[in-house]
């Protein structure tokens, strides 16, 4: 049974149609990124899903009892609050310490559970949000681009530490993202939406499909090699020719 399937989905705001006629569903344990041009309709999508947008057409069906993990785009956190990661990650519900500190080493940062989050950088931050949407062990983890205001270098370190959290637990992952090598490294399937699904498929098919190309061009070959030049060798992240197409 399909984690979660779309059906014909439409979704407005007033008289703006950001979404028409969308199907796509998320099936276990796999990891599914959607890309698209600004207002193309990304975060919309992710609303209907966890019933914060109201379909104007078709269905967003959930597996009943489905546990799902957030991690939203940004969060604002007053500096002057003066508030532990630990305190943090239990606001909303009584989480057993243990707990707290099982999902911060998921989340590849065990050591931070008495920093103040004011004192966090902007990748451990992430981590932190990633570690309170693990708490509950969820079956599937929603991103949306949560990578969003990291340098390339942390970006490319979340998301293989998504990686990492899929292999250990099992868990599916859909992610919103704007970084096309992350697309071409991390996912098992990727949905090119403009309002619509435009296309969809594997990396390698969605990236040679005209549709993807005309919105993207044609140089996340060249992002991707950047990307696993970065993992392979750890240096020599500024090299001025790694951006350029390699078809």
């Amino acid at each position: 049974m399909s984690l979660i399937a779309v059906d014909g989905l439409s979704v407005r705001y007033g008289e703006n149609t950001v979404l028409h006629d969308v199907s796509l569903a998320v099936e276990p344990g796999e990891i599914v990124t959607i890309v698209g041009p600004n207002g193309s309709g990304k975060t919309s999508l992710l609303k209907a899903i966890i019933g914060a947008a109201r379909p104007a057409a078709g269905d967003v069906r959930l597996k009943p009892g489905l546990r799902i993990g957030y991690v939203p785009q940004r969060l604002h956190i007053d500096p002057t609050l003066p508030i532990t990661v630990e305190r943090f990650m239990r606001l909303t519900e009584k989480v057993a310490r243990t707990d707290c500190m099982a999902a911060l080493d998921a989340a590849g940062v065990p050591d931070l559970l008495k920093r103040q989050m004011s004192q966090l950088s902007g990748g451990q931050f992430q981590r932190v949000l990633l570690a309170r949407a693990l708490i509950n062990q969820p079956e599937i983890l929603l991103l949306d681009e949560a990578t969003q205001g990291l340098d390339q270098q942390g970006s490319a370190a979340f998301y293989k530490r998504i990686e990492t959290v899929r292999a250990e637990t099992g868990c599916a992952v859909l992610m919103i993202s704007h970084e096309l090598h992350v697309v071409m490294s991390a996912s098992d399937r990727v949905v090119c939406l403009n309002g619509h699904v435009c296309c969809e498929g594997t990396p390698a098919v969605v990236a040679s499909a005209p549709e993807y190309r005309a919105l993207f061009g044609t140089g996340t070959g060249g992002a991707l090699a950047l990307y696993r030049h970065e993992h392979d060798h750890d240096h020599d992240h500024d090299n001025p020719h790694s951006h350029e197409a390699a078809e």
